[in-house]
């Protein structure tokens, strides 16, 4: 995949790798979700390769491939990219040392992520297609803010994004949009502070 600053390679499982993410909104395949090279989570990372992030704590949540993973460490991050998958993460580090890049990995399950939280704060989080379950987008908007005060978040529009942004009402959102994906780049007030 081009990118800014140089192309990445990224492998990934057979049976996701013949599945074109050009469906609609609520495609689901019949792989893994995190075995798919999503379009958000390409878009991220184009977006990722130039932010500068060079020295900051960066943690991926729902990382799947960890294209994004992969691009900002590129970029000088420390990365530590999260899925709930182990399979997922042995993947990320086969592609992450193909990339010559160093990404730390954990198995996290958001709704007890107090061990993530303990190894923050990090400076930002990024998450790509994780809007899909409307169950799980209240432990996400809680989290966020726990772990950065700053997140990005790619999505190619799925209704339960709408709720998700209604959760994160504190937040200062701004929207950046490449083709079908939104970019949401989420600003957190610090506890105890208004907006």
């Amino acid at each position: 995949m081009e990118l800014p600053g140089g192309a990445l390679r990224i492998l990934q499982p057979w049976e996701a790798a013949d599945l074109l993410d050009d469906g609609p909104i609520e495609w689901a395949p019949m792989a893994p979700y995190w075995s798919v090279l999503w379009r958000s989570g390409q878009a991220l990372a184009r977006e990722v390769a130039q932010l500068g992030l060079a020295g900051r704590r960066v943690v991926e949540l729902g990382c799947g491939l960890g294209l994004p993973s992969i691009a900002a460490a590129r970029a000088g991050a420390r990365v530590l990219a999260t899925d709930q998958h182990a399979e997922a993460l042995e993947l990320l580090a086969r592609n992450a040392a193909a990339n010559g890049v160093a990404v730390e990995t954990a198995v996290v399950d958001w709704s007890a992520a107090d061990e993530l939280v303990a190894r923050g704060p990090f400076d930002c989080v990024l998450a790509a297609d994780v809007l899909y379950e409307r169950q799980s987008i209240a432990t996400l908007a809680a989290l966020l803010p726990r772990l950065a005060p700053e997140a990005w978040i790619a999505d190619p529009g799925r209704e339960p994004a709408k709720r998700f942004l209604e959760l994160c009402a504190d937040a200062v959102v701004e929207e950046r949009v490449r083709g079908v994906v939104v970019l949401h780049r989420l600003r957190f007030p610090p506890p105890g502070a208004g907006r």
